[in-house]
């Protein structure tokens, strides 16, 4: 089974556009508090990226 930041990840990397912490939480059943703190995660290790204020994609 995957971890959440697995899931997290694997959303980020199916999604066809950018999307907020909220979505993220509402569509993988991921805790927002723990969306929030996978997706620092993400954005520290250069994993998503904003392409506009609140929203995030992966980093192509």
């Amino acid at each position: 089974m995957m971890d959440n930041y697995e899931v997290v990840l694997e959303y980020f990397r199916k999604a066809d556009k950018p999307v907020n912490a909220g979505t993220v939480a509402q569509e993988t059943g991921v805790d927002r508090k723990e969306v929030d703190k996978i997706m620092k995660k993400l954005k520290e290790e250069g994993k998503i990226v904003s392409p506009k204020r609140c929203y995030w994609e992966i980093n192509k």
